[in-house]
Parts: structure tokens; sequence; C-alpha cells
């Protein structure tokens, strides 16, 4: 397909309504993407902050994921650069939709909707044809796109292998990891400066800063 193409895809994902039946709010897909985009960012579905912001990652995730990638905000939404796509377009819910427990109680978002990726994502990433760098947040994403029933740990460990691919698994960052930081420090000091240093060389932003 080429980039004329490109425009009704995406204005169909977005008023996509294959999952409002099981949504616990109307759906409101969200996503980032131009075929220019030469970084794409494969990540879980939207959190509920997301959602209400009608933006990825415009949450404590968002934040610590731009520090990973040495990215600020306008880098990180420039879609022309920098492609988003979840597994699921759409806040899956949680514990607190499905049984109205209080929210201190809530243990996490419900997995990505699996109709999302089965129904768009072959024909979104075959119009993203610039796409040097896939990022592959956390288990959900990971299980699609890297064919292993590998942990996440073991994917991260493997970056050396999967970058040569154009790939590389991360864990999610949401602050629900901040345990699995702590257990794995060699993520920061192996991991993260060649990730920045790929994605400055890739997208032109060295000494930009991250706000």
């Amino acid at each position: 397909m080429d980039k004329e193409s490109f425009s009704p895809l995406h204005s169909a994902i977005l008023s996509c309504q294959i999952c409002a039946a099981a949504l616990p709010l109307s759906p409101k897909p969200i996503l980032q993407a131009h075929p220019d985009a030469r970084l794409l960012i494969v990540g879980q579905a939207p959190g509920r902050k997301a959602h209400d912001a009608g933006r990825p990652f415009d949450d404590a995730s968002g934040d610590r994921l731009r520090e990973w990638l040495g990215l600020n905000k306008s880098d990180f939404y420039d879609a022309k650069h920098v492609a988003i796509v979840p597994m699921g377009f759409c806040f899956p819910g949680n514990s607190f939709f499905k049984s109205g427990v209080k929210k201190d109680m809530i243990s996490g978002d419900l997995p990505p909707r699996p109709e999302c990726a089965a129904t768009w994502h072959e024909r979104l990433l075959s119009q993203l044809t610039q796409i040097e760098l896939t990022i592959v947040l956390g288990s959900h994403a990971q299980a699609y796109y890297m064919n292993h029933s590998s942990t996440v740990t073991e994917q991260v460990k493997r970056w050396a292998y999967w970058l040569e691919q154009g790939k590389l698994a991360l864990p999610h960052p949401s602050p629900r990891n901040n345990r699995w930081l702590k257990q794995n420090p060699w993520f920061e000091v192996e991991v993260l400066p060649i990730l920045k240093d790929k994605i400055s060389s890739l997208l032109n932003v060295t000494n930009r800063g991250v706000v």
C-alpha cells in the first residue's frame, strides 16, 4: 500500500467499534503513526490516564519511557519520527471496573483486547515502511512480536541479538515494575546507554534533553 492509503486506514482505526461491548468505557482508540516514522514502539494498551488525555503514554509510564529513550515530549510525540502502536488501542479496564473494588485495591489493567492486533496491526505496520527500530514493551507485545515463550527478563537480556534484528525488548515502564528494575540493575547499566545512543543516531535528537 502507498502513502495515499494511510489516511483512510488511520481514520478507520480511530473510529473502530469492534470491542465496544467488551470495554468498560466508550471506545477511544489511541495510537500515533505516520508513514515516515523510523522508530516504532509496540506497547500494551492505554491506561485510564492516557485514555482521558487522548494520547499514548501521557502518564507516569510515559515519563519513565521517555527517560529510557532519551527523548523529550516534543520528539516523542512527533508522529513523523515515532510511531506508537499498542497491542490494544483502547483502555481495557481493570478490576475496579469489573468488581467495583476501591481504587487502592486495583492490581493493574486487564490485558489488551486481542481483536486490535488481529484486525489492524498487519495492515497498519505494512504502511510503516521506514521503521528501523522496533521497541517491544512488556510480555503481551513480546509474545506476539517475538514469537517466543521466554520471560520478559530473558528477552531483555538478549538485547544484542534482538538489536541485530531491528528490535529491542524492554520491560513495561509502569511504576508497577519498580521491583523488577531494582532486581535487575544491569538493565540501566548495560541496555539503556546502548538504547539512547541508537535512538539519538536514528532520530538525530542528540542533547535535546528530556522534558
